[in-house]
């Protein structure tokens, strides 16, 4: 079986939790970097990598890497590149993306335009042919430039792997779907723990949690562009691993997780994006008003995406609505409290300095993840056997 070295980008300040995850699916991690996780596996490992991964954006099959400081080296040297054992001579192939920080080489659209006739060049050569029809599956490409080292990455995935499918609905400032499972997975929340989210919106931050819960890979409910490249990946090993993701699935597992939102249109937008994941039957949506909420049971989680006011017109309500919020957090003295915002002065509006924080891009938006932790519960007396120790 070949085995690929697989370049998994994602949000800037959540390298950990990815790479987490993909030792947990049984890889062994190659190389971290900002934006990045690098990793060993075979074509298994990008079925179940697409399928499986929550905080990923996309699954690129590593082609290789070298310096270029100037358009001829870049020419050059990806010619050099096998392009054939990717690319059969009917696929259709572009450089779909050209990052680039701190390099010489710095504008996107030239680096895309040479990299494609040096491709062109070298396939020509290979198959033997002056022309390329191009109507076969797509390979798109897509390269990273950092400090004038080239990384060349043939993209498996195709649409972004945060788009799992169930969103159609969204509110008017969404969290990405691989964002609001990352901060979710970097509190200690467990299935078994209550979980809140009292500026819910669409219902992401929710539903990903019960994703997480019911073990639902997230992307078991679409496909993906290597679907189709027969040369690389064969149809059985992509239904063997949607198969496996399928097993897995655990949906009588008993879980709190509710969403609460002023706007009864976004729950019902909630509601709707819940049914088409498959979990509207382990959470609740409700109309409600965070600067109200309270709740009767102890130990519990908030996380949640609140408005930071970006807009103009939302930035003089900020204040009073995080220090309302902060007061319904100040009572339930036994809850922790995870908050993404790029509202500055949060910690003041709370009432609390933060036990811990962390940056993390929101797109190109910088944001900080606050964590507000509560105590840890009580473990449950073993030596009752009533029922009542629960």
């Amino acid at each position: 079986m070949r085995k690929f070295e697989l370049i998994a980008p994602c949000h800037f300040g959540l390298e950990a939790v990815l790479k987490k995850e993909i030792i947990d699916l049984g890889y062994d991690i190659s190389q971290v970097e900002d934006g990045r996780v690098t990793f060993i596996g075979d074509d298994e490992a990008v079925c179940r990598a697409n399928i499986g991964l929550r905080t990923a954006d996309r699954i690129l099959i590593k082609v290789g890497s070298f310096h270029a400081e100037t358009f001829d080296e870049l020419f050059e040297n990806t010619k050099a590149l096998a392009w054939e054992e990717y690319i059969p001579s009917n696929g259709k192939f572009w450089v779909a993306k050209a990052a680039s920080i701190k390099s010489k080489l710095f504008s996107p659209s030239d680096i895309q335009s040479i990299m494609k006739k040096a491709m062109v060049e070298r396939l020509k050569g290979v198959y033997g042919i002056e022309w390329f029809s191009e109507d076969g599956e797509s390979y798109p490409v897509r390269v990273f430039l950092m400090k004038d080292t080239v990384t060349v990455g043939l993209d498996t995935t195709g649409d972004s792997l945060h788009k799992r499918g169930y969103r159609k609905l969204v509110a008017k400032a969404p969290i990405a779907e691989t964002l609001a499972s990352a901060l979710i997975m970097l509190t200690p929340w467990r299935a078994d723990r209550i979980l809140v989210d009292p500026f819910c919106g669409s219902g992401t931050i929710p539903i990903e949690a019960a994703l997480i819960a019911a073990n639902i890979a997230p992307g078991m409910k679409r496909s993906f562009l290597s679907a189709n490249w027969g040369n690389l990946i064969s149809k059985e090993q992509w239904n063997d691993c949607y198969e496996e993701a399928h097993d897995l699935v655990d949906k009588s597992v008993r879980v709190h997780i509710t969403g609460y939102d002023l706007d009864p249109e976004m729950i019902n937008i909630a509601k709707q994006n819940a049914r088409a994941a498959g979990v509207e039957q382990l959470l609740r949506f409700e109309t409600g008003d965070a600067a109200e909420f309270s709740h009767e049971e102890k130990y519990g989680f908030i996380i949640t995406n609140p408005p930071y006011g970006e807009r103009l017109e939302e930035k003089s309500a900020i204040p009073a609505l995080y220090k309302k919020f902060g007061a319904r957090f100040k009572l339930l003295d036994t809850w922790s409290l995870y908050i993404i915002t790029s509202y500055e002065d949060t910690e003041r509006d709370i009432g609390r300095k933060a036990d811990k924080n962390r940056k993390i891009y929101n797109g190109m938006m910088k944001t900080y993840y606050y964590q507000f932790m509560g105590p840890k519960p009580p473990k449950p007396d073993r030596g009752k056997t009533n029922g009542l120790d629960q």
